[in-house]
């Protein structure tokens, strides 16, 4: 009887050759890595910051970029890639003998994405930063918290990962696609602060209009009665997003509150939200979870992070997932996604052999057994 043979994902066969270092370009290649793409980390995979999730089902080498030996190792394995991903400053890649128009008179199929905070050119492309700069300056943070309280500070979900990893991934799928076709790759600039601009574009229009006439105050900042968070009793949260008609008809009478308001009245603004805050306090959390499951009103607790494996919903779909396992997105009927398992193994002889390298040439191309480990330990030592 014949085993049956694992699924393959819809980017199966596609080689991916990873050298950025910081948490966009470790993600947007684990994504890649998810919909069965073989991941080749150069660095050995422990280099920039160290998020083992991001490291999953990639295989890990280490060069000496800084020799001879160490950058023509790296141009043989990219002569069999299809796709280059890279996060440094513009211009360090080339320094190293691995720019875009090197490797691409290599193999000029090749895919290279630049993962980058501001992008190949401007003022500011050489500058430094994180996630927090990059929304301060696309109008993100700047609409966000308490209109007289400093700027709400989100995760580093919106430029690092929203506005980066997965734009950068959305950039390479196409230009795989275009490349079937064409038989040429092409450069990618991918700019956090430019996917940060793109995500903004439903609020931009808005701002300084009666819907966003200010920080805090867009119909969906937090600030409105009909989509905020509410405290409950035992100092938890639940949270409203009853925005349409329909939806807050259905809060207001399953909380028995008598006639139902026109909630996009302005004037009627402060008495439901007292109204709202008045009777969420009356009742733990959990307790208004439960009424509101499966009532269309746009009713969820809010739960914190140790919460959410034991929600109905999250069981439901990800049954093994776990902290340090998050789910493969997204679902694909015949080619599904796969969360396979990290794996810091050193594969730098194997890699390099399958790309032609004899023995000598692998050796020569290693960096120093005390070269260490560089980048940013995550989470990092924190000190008294």
């Amino acid at each position: 009887m014949m085993e049956a043979q694992a699924p393959r994902g819809p980017l199966s066969g596609v080689r991916v050759v990873d050298m950025s270092r910081l948490a966009p370009g470790p993600y947007c290649t684990m994504l890649l890595a998810d919909l069965g793409a073989e991941v080749i980390v150069v660095g050995g995979g422990r280099a920039g910051v160290a998020i083992p999730v991001f490291s999953r089902g990639k295989r890990h080498i280490s060069l000496d970029l800084k020799t001879a030996a160490g950058r023509t190792a790296l141009q043989a394995l990219v002569t069999t890639a299809d796709v280059f991903v890279e996060g440094f400053r513009p211009g360090v890649a080339a320094r190293l003998g691995a720019g875009y128009e090197e490797l691409s008179a290599l193999n000029p199929r090749l895919v290279y994405c630049a993962l980058t905070g501001y992008g190949q050119d401007g003022p500011r492309a050489q500058e430094a930063g994180h996630d927090i700069n990059y929304v301060s300056l696309t109008g993100v943070l700047g609409a966000m918290g308490p209109v007289d309280r400093p700027p709400l500070v989100p995760l580093n979900l919106v430029a690092d990962f929203a506005g980066g990893s997965l734009v950068a991934a959305l950039g390479i799928v196409s230009a795989l696609y275009e490349a079937r076709a064409s038989g040429q790759g092409q450069f990618i600039d991918a700019a956090m602060i430019d996917g940060s601009l793109s995500l903004m574009a439903m609020h931009l229009p808005l701002w300084g209009s009666p819907h966003m006439p200010a920080r805090g105050e867009g119909l969906l900042a937090g600030s409105k009665p009909f989509y905020r968070t509410y405290a409950c009793a035992d100092g938890r949260h639940v949270a409203v997003g009853a925005l349409e008609r329909g939806f807050f008809e259905q809060l207001w009478r399953t909380l028995d509150l008598g006639e139902v308001p026109d909630h996009m009245s302005r004037a009627n603004w402060p008495g439901i939200e007292e109204s709202l805050t008045r009777t969420f306090a009356s009742q733990p959390r959990d307790h208004w979870a439960a009424l509101f499951a499966g009532v269309d009103a746009c009713v969820t607790p809010v739960l914190a992070p140790g919460e959410i494996w034991s929600d109905p919903q999250v069981k439901a779909r990800h049954p093994d997932s776990a902290a340090d396992k998050v789910p493969a997105v997204p679902r694909l009927s015949r080619t599904p996604s796969v969360a396979r398992d990290t794996d810091f193994t050193d594969r730098t002889a194997e890699v390099l052999a399958e790309a032609g390298l004899d023995a000598d040439a692998i050796a020569a191309a290693l960096p120093p057994a005390d070269a260490g480990r560089s980048g940013l330990d995550w989470p990092p030592k924190l000190r008294p």
